[in-house]
């Protein structure tokens, strides 16, 4: 009897120390997601006109999440500055994107949870040249984007270098945030190519994404946007893994799939269709973040 309490004694430490060196266990463990894209991820909604309630939400919670966006110093999550480009064609001085009511919704839901958020997204740029994992020059010169960054490399390059700062244990990503699409089917201006293999292009992009950063089967959520043969491959990318999941849009008025922008030429999301695209991600990452 006493060999038979000793061992079930001895079991229950061998489970408590692997529980406690596993980091999906611990609460210590920050979660990463990752946001990247081109202006509807860099954001134009206002940040102006939110509201005393918004902003006091994310102020409780602002500490908890280390935003990383565009090689800026890390800070708290926050409103962005508008650059003087925005702020002259928008009129407004502050800007958000998806991450900002992500990460309120994310950090009310886990109270205990800690997170890291790195960003990377430049306007007009395009999946088939910037953000390409297999670069050429050919494909840039085709978007006009020769003279940009290899977005992809230098996403993947900036994500390392901010993780290695933490020790292994203390981090584990969680997902990838995608909004772009808008340049590739732009087929009056860079041809139909860059439209009809954008599923390709996307397939290819989740698998780098993946295998770069050793997350095999990381969860990626994109939101719908472009048209045409670029919807074709989003929707059919999501249809074919697992771990993909699209946000749908309409155009529409009364659907509920209906995302308000602002008129042209402005064009780009409103401060509440953002508000949404936001809060639609956490729902995503809600159901399969615990």
């Amino acid at each position: 009897m006493k060999n038979f309490i000793l061992t079930v004694f001895l079991f229950s430490i061998m489970v408590a120390c692997s529980a406690a060196q596993n980091p999906e266990d611990s609460k210590h463990t920050k979660k990463v997601f990752l946001f990247a894209g081109q202006s509807n991820m860099d954001g134009r909604a206002s940040g102006d006109v939110l509201s005393e309630n918004d902003l006091a939400r994310l102020e409780k919670v602002a500490n908890r999440i280390d935003f990383y966006y565009n090689h800026k110093p890390v800070s708290p999550l926050q409103l962005s500055s508008a650059s003087k480009f925005i702020e002259n064609k928008f009129g407004f001085t502050q800007i958000f994107g998806p991450e900002l009511f992500f990460g309120i919704e994310m950090a009310e839901k886990y109270p205990d949870d800690e997170f890291i958020f790195i960003k990377r997204s430049i306007g007009g740029t395009s999946l088939y040249g910037c953000w390409n994992p297999d670069w050429t020059l050919g494909k840039a010169n085709q978007m006009d984007e020769a003279d940009k960054p290899k977005l992809y490399s230098g996403f993947i390059e900036y994500t390392q270098s901010i993780l290695n700062s933490f020790d292994e244990n203390d981090y584990e990503i969680k997902g990838m945030l995608w909004v772009q699409g808008e340049a590739d089917s732009n087929i009056n201006n860079y041809g139909e190519e860059p439209s009809i293999t954008y599923g390709q292009n996307l397939k290819n992009l989740i698998n780098s994404v993946r295998e770069d950063l050793e997350v095999p089967n990381m969860p990626f959520a994109l939101f719908q946007v472009g048209q045409g043969k670029v919807v074709e491959g989003m929707i059919d990318t999501a249809n074919n893994d697992d771990e993909v999941f699209l946000i749908p849009q309409s155009e529409d008025e009364n659907s509920e799939y209906y995302y308000e922008q602002y008129p042209p030429p402005k064009w780009h999301y409103t401060t509440e269709s953002m508000k949404r695209i936001g809060i639609e991600f956490f729902k995503i990452y809600d159901k399969i973040y615990k």
